[in-house]
This record gives structure tokens, C-alpha cells and sequence, in this order.
């Protein structure tokens, strides 16, 4: 009998959220995901350190003034390392747009385009591509922009289904709605414990997949944020997953038959209207833990992203 990850990966596409190219090589996913937080944390990593100078000096050599090079730097660095990562995996690498761009539509736009001419640079196609965006209204309407110049998208920091929905009207490629932190939340807040089964994070993925499959929205759902490996099993089936090395690691060595939970039953119902940026916005106001894990998410990269500069800075 295969271990629990083979069988996995026969049901779902699996994805490794990690910026280090050791464990990317070793587990052999299709796809991969970073953000602010793995890349300070790659910054740490033998591998990434060459990168750090070479992106640096690139700034210096691009840019004016402490500012723009050090945005130009933490630009250069996460395309390094994704343009490194692309090597190993057969598909799609995801890197994120500065957090604090997030309420703003046309600056993220800005920052996506010259995400992707760095990529370009490197010799990395558009289609090799995710530029990740955190699921505001804003930056929701900046993935409607970019796919529409067919730049695709993955929308990170999603909590609810206010915020699937306006993903998929948006025409957006991937949605990453987050599984792991809901469960913080809850735990947290009511004092409880939670099995797989009633977990909230995966009941709110089992929604949002049910919605989508029964409706024909073309969107690919792909579970993020996983706390344990139950929680992963739990969305068996799922068009992806993002987990991580750790998690990987446990499931390549346990045994048992995998139940698949979810499957594509194909579009039964016609899509709904459209929800309008107030019907958003008040269907997220109208969830606490929504709105607090995407406001503390966002502070999170943010935070972590300025700790980036804060490392390239001292080397300048």
C-alpha cells in the first residue's frame, strides 16, 4: 500500500509552500507557493544569500535613492527565488505583491507588472507565473485587471465566502482560501476543540469548492494555512493544496487507504448575480473572523516584508 502523499497526489495537485529549494526538490510538487514570511525566512538559507548580494547589487545599478532600491531589491530577491524554484517544479510559482499595497488597486497592478518583467528578465514566461494578491476588494479588482492582460492570479488571505465569490466573478485563476487560521480563530474564541470533520477552516474549503463546482465557475480552489495533516486529508480531492514541508514530510510516511472528500460533480446551477463592493464589504463586516484574520494577515507580511528591507538595508 502507497503512503498517504502518493495517494494524495493522485487525487489532488499538490503544491509546497516553502521558499527553500531543498525541501521543494525533495517532495517533487507540481507547483509552488512563497510569500513575505518564507522569503525573510529563505534570506537565512546558504542557497538564498548569494541571491540577497546579486539582487542588491542589481538595485543599485537600477535604482536611486535608499527607498527604491530597497524596493527594487526585495523585487529582485523573490523573483530570484522563484526563478530558481521554477527549475524545480513542472508548473507554477507564486510570489506575492507587498502587503501594503493591499487597499490600493492600480498600485498593485503597478507592482504586478514589474514583478513580471523581472521574471521576464530571467527568462521565466508569464505562464510560469502566479503574482499573488491578498483578497481585498482592491486588490480583487487589480486580479480583474491583470487577467484581463493575461497575467493570472492566486488570491491569498481568503477567509470567506464573500470573498471566493467576488474571486471568481473577478475572472480570477486560483484562490487560496486558508484553512489553518480559521481554526486559530475558533479555537481562540469558543475555547473548543475541533476534528477534522468539524473543523471550520475545512468546512469553509468544502463550501467554497461545492459552490464553485455547482455553479461552473472555472477558478481553481487550492487549500491553504494547514495547522496538521487531518486537515489536509480532509480536503482529499481538492483541485490543490498548498502545504507544507513538514506536513509533507508526515504524510509521506504514514500508511492507510486515503478517503476522497471532495469531487467534481460538474455545474448544476446557473451562476448568481454579481456581488457589488458594498454587498462584499458588508458580508465580510458581518464576520468577525474574516475580517480580523485578513486585517492581521496583511499586517503580518507587512511586518515581515519590512523586516526584509530592514536586512537588505543593513547591506547597502
Amino acid at each position: 500500500m502507497s503512503d498517504l502523499l502518493s495517494q494524495l497526489k493522485a487525487v489532488t495537485t499538490v503544491v509546497v509552500d516553502s521558499g527553500d529549494l531543498g525541501a521543494i526538490e525533495q517532495f517533487r510538487p507540481v507547483d509552488a507557493t512563497t510569500n513575505p514570511s518564507l522569503l525573510l525566512n529563505a534570506s537565512q538559507l546558504e542557497f538564498a544569500k548569494p541571491m540577497l548580494s546579486a539582487a542588491i547589487s542589481y538595485a543599485k545599478a537600477h535604482a536611486s535613492g535608499n527607498a527604491a532600491i530597497l524596493e527594487l531589491a526585495c523585487d529582485k530577491f523573490a523573483v530570484d527565488v522563484g526563478t530558481a524554484i521554477s527549475k524545480l517544479v513542472p508548473g507554477r510559482v507564486s510570489t506575492e505583491v507587498d502587503a501594503r499595497l493591499s487597499f490600493d488597486t492600480e498600485a498593485t497592478v503597478a507592482k504586478a507588472l514589474q514583478l513580471v518583467e523581472l521574471y521576464q528578465q530571467n527568462g521565466v514566461s508569464t505562464e510560469r507565473i502566479l503574482i499573488k494578491i491578498a483578497s481585498t476588494w482592491e486588490g480583487i479588482q487589480a486580479a480583474r485587471q491583470l487577467e484581463q492582460q493575461g497575467i493570472q492570479c492566486n488570491l491569498t488571505l481568503l477567509f470567506h465566502m464573500a470573498q471566493a465569490r467576488a474571486c471568481a466573478e473577478a475572472g480570477a485563476y486560483l484562490i487560496s482560501p486558508f484553512v489553518g487560521r480559521i481554526l486559530d480563530w475558533y479555537k481562540a474564541n469558543t475555547k473548543q476543540d475541533y476534528t477534522a470533520e468539524n473543523d471550520p477552516g475545512v468546512l469553509s474549503v468544502r463550501d467554497i469548492y461545492h459552490f464553485y463546482k455547482e455553479h461552473g465557475y472555472a477558478t481553481v480552489v487550492m487549500g491553504a494555512s494547514f495547522r496538521n495533516t487531518g486537515e489536509v486529508l480532509a480536503l482529499a480531492g481538492c483541485d490543490r493544496l498548498t502545504i507544507s514541508p513538514g506536513l509533507l514530510d508526515e504524510l509521506s510516511k504514514q500508511s492507510g487507504t486515503l478517503d476522497v472528500k471532495l469531487l467534481d460533480g460538474g455545474p448544476k446551477t446557473a451562476k448568481p448575480t454579481a456581488l457589488s463592493e458594498t454587498e462584499f464589504r458588508w458580508q465580510l463586516n458581518e464576520d468577525a473572523m474574516a475580517t480580523e484574520k485578513l486585517a492581521e494577515g496583511i499586517r503580518k507580511f507587512a511586518i515581515d516584508q519590512r523586516k526584509l528591507e530592514q536586512l537588505i538595508a543593513g547591506q547597502l
